[in-house]
């Protein structure tokens, strides 16, 4: 039975919100955390969560999941792409980027996920879709080009890598789509993050050796925790339960909001200036996304 359609956006939204603020978040874990340990060990914490919840949900259900070689194969690269490079990308943008910029750069995810769609078959691009994603391309070029960049703390390299968790993050979608359609949400979430968690395992291992942990203050572990259970956990499963009832892009059509929540939240915040190249570039954005999310 599907749920009402008010209900899904009801969920998508709180999702959008956490993930909005998931960018001051990250600000704060730097503080405490190097970025080469934030992503593997988030990855690690929120596998840590995810497996009971998995292993008593197949308890109760008394079913064994049948599984065919090719599916377990995309789930291992799904959550090499959706988990540990997305959150490494995320984490090491942040690390060089502004909340804006960042939040505006993740925005552009339905446009990868149009296109990844569209190639696997799942969608069909039209002219609209087309003249919305090259809006949003003009609006990233006045981002990085435009004035002022310097002043808020954004830079080219880390929206680069902000715009490389987006597509990580947008292979994880279209690819996941195909996974649930035989296997439930909390299954693909925790096998992806297990799978996920140990191919970041390397990482966190090294990273680990030279961190002392003892020095972490409070805050830095309550924002880790907000991280990896609200913004990986409990963000993911409202994602997947939505794929199951939605179009893929018009899920992530919802990721529209994130900018302005996140830029607002680090002006508040951060006190991270919201500049002219800043506005202009994030109407652009906006309205490409706005754009083909219509088409």
């Amino acid at each position: 039975m599907k749920p009402p359609r008010a209900k899904l956006y009801g969920l998508i939204s709180l999702m959008t919100l956490i993930w909005s603020i998931n960018y001051i978040v990250a600000k704060i874990v730097l503080r405490s955390f190097p970025a080469l340990l934030v992503g593997p060990l988030r990855a690690a914490l929120a596998a840590a969560l995810l497996l009971p919840v998995y292993g008593f949900v197949r308890w109760r259900s008394r079913e064994k999941d049948r599984w065919e070689w090719r599916e377990l194969g995309m789930l291992a690269v799904l959550g090499v792409f959706g988990i540990t490079l997305n959150q490494v990308f995320f984490v090491l943008g942040m690390n060089r980027t502004s909340v804006a910029h960042a939040a505006l750069v993740i925005s552009t995810t339905p446009l990868q996920v149009m296109l990844l769609a569209a190639l696997r078959g799942q969608e069909r691009v039209t002219v609209r879709k087309v003249g919305g994603m090259l809006t949003a391309v003009a609006g990233i070029a006045v981002l990085n080009f435009g004035p002022g960049r310097a002043l808020h703390g954004a830079s080219a390299l880390g929206d680069l890598f902000v715009f490389l968790a987006a597509f990580s993050f947008s292979v994880y979608t279209v690819f996941g789509k195909e996974v649930t359609k035989h296997h439930d949400s909390i299954t693909v979430n925790s096998l992806g993050y297990f799978a996920g968690g140990l191919a970041g395992a390397p990482l966190l291992l090294q990273q680990s050796l030279s961190f002392d942990y003892s020095r972490v203050p409070a805050s830095g572990w309550l924002a880790l925790s907000y991280m990896a259970l609200l913004s990986s956990v409990l963000c993911y499963f409202i994602f997947y339960y939505a794929l199951n009832h939605l179009p893929a892009s018009r899920v992530a059509a919802f990721s529209y909001m994130q900018p302005v929540i996140a830029a607002g939240a680090g002006w508040v915040i951060l006190s991270e200036p919201v500049t002219m190249a800043v506005g202009l570039g994030g109407l652009l954005v906006l309205s490409g996304v706005w754009v083909t999310g219509r088409g």
